[in-house]
């Protein structure tokens, strides 16, 4: 049976670290145009209340997707042990391109594909860089479809990264600005003939009627109409539409495996809001009539790390391979699934054998 099989991941966490008190001197304002009452100091108690979010890394002026995925790849090149020539594609997901500094031109052409692939010196012709916008779920999509040419004898190996500097789209007079960090993270993954691990099967939904403007881009808070426009999100939307929809989404996903739940070893969520996500495998459970979930079922790393879009889950699961992440171990042979969620609105499961 042919399987596309992870055998690097690699990440780039910006040194940058901010804490919520950088924001103690932010004035906040509703989506009115008027002010929010409240102190900077209750805000972000309230904030950290329902995220679980500490801090989050920035990358430094300057640096820019492109040069962030370039880094995580190289690591997971080197964990892969592999000749970069080799590489057959290379997909990146991200939704801003490349930003220099806040508030920056949005720089897409060529496609971040295409500079990374500059950046690491690869020289084969038939090595096809491209991008794809995809909200969240980016790096997940993205690994659907490099799965898809695999299995479809287009590439035998494939480059896949997600990669965001979300600090250069923030509203600073929105307290959501709180929520969003910077980041990369990169997998190898390759056709393997034989074994059963690997990518079992995948779900995908998109809902793009109301959903459409749940996440999207608008001017200040303040009443600022500047240039490019700022990432906003209508949070209670966002969270009430994951809680209906993504938990079956898993379970589509996992039912199609044809493997049993309590063989779940392990849940790599999009870091989007602990409370969130929690309430999110909490009821995926349910929906199998599971009330206590297991323990070291969904490594989260929101708390120290903000929500880096594309980013979150190969950084996740490049910090459990490298155990950093606690007493959270993989080992061969462990049922695992990916989930993700965001604007478009989009979603998307994966179930995996370790």
């Amino acid at each position: 049976m042919i399987r596309s099989k992870i055998t690097g991941t690699g990440a780039h966490i910006p040194a940058q670290n901010v804490t919520n008190e950088h924001f103690l001197n932010h004035i906040f304002y509703n989506e009115d145009h008027t002010e929010i009452e409240q102190s900077p100091e209750t805000i972000i108690r309230k904030f950290k209340a329902i995220t679980g979010i500490e801090q989050r890394r920035y990358a430094p002026e300057g640096m820019v997707a492109s040069d962030m995925g370039t880094l995580a790849a190289e690591e997971a090149i080197a964990n892969a042990a592999i000749d970069r020539e080799s590489i057959d594609l290379i997909i990146v997901a991200h939704n801003y391109g490349d930003m220099k500094y806040h508030g920056a031109p949005r720089d897409m052409v060529p496609s971040i594909a295409s500079r990374i692939k500059h950046n690491l010196g690869i020289r084969n012709v038939n090595c096809i860089p491209y991008d794809i916008i995809f909200g969240c779920p980016g790096w997940l999509q993205a690994l659907l479809q490099a799965d898809f040419a695999i299995r479809a004898g287009d590439a035998d190996t494939a480059l896949v990264i997600g990669s965001e500097t979300l600090s250069r789209v923030v509203d600073p007079s929105d307290r959501d600005s709180m929520i969003f960090s910077d980041g990369a993270g990169a997998c190898i993954i390759q056709r393997k003939a034989s074994g059963d691990s690997g990518i079992v099967n995948t779900a995908m939904r998109s809902d793009t009627s109301e959903e459409l403007a749940f996440i999207t881009s608008a001017g200040t808070n303040k009443g600022d109409e500047l240039e490019p426009l700022f990432i906003k999100m209508k949070g209670r939307k966002v969270y009430e539409y994951a809680l209906k929809h993504v938990p079956q989404a898993m379970k589509d996903c996992l039912d199609k495996s044809g493997k049993n739940i309590r063989d779940l070893k392990m849940i790599f969520l999009h870091q989007a809001n602990d409370k969130m996500d929690e309430a999110i495998v909490k009821r995926f459970f349910e929906l199998y009539g599971i009330e206590k979930l297991p323990e070291n079922i969904m490594p989260m790393n929101i708390a120290t790390m903000g929500n880096s879009s594309v980013a979150t889950i190969p950084t996740l699961l490049h910090q459990v391979l490298s155990g950093e992440l606690g007493t959270y171990r993989l080992s061969e042979g462990d049922l695992i699934m990916f989930a993700s969620v965001g604007a478009g609105m989009n979603i998307n499961a994966l179930t995996y054998i370790w």
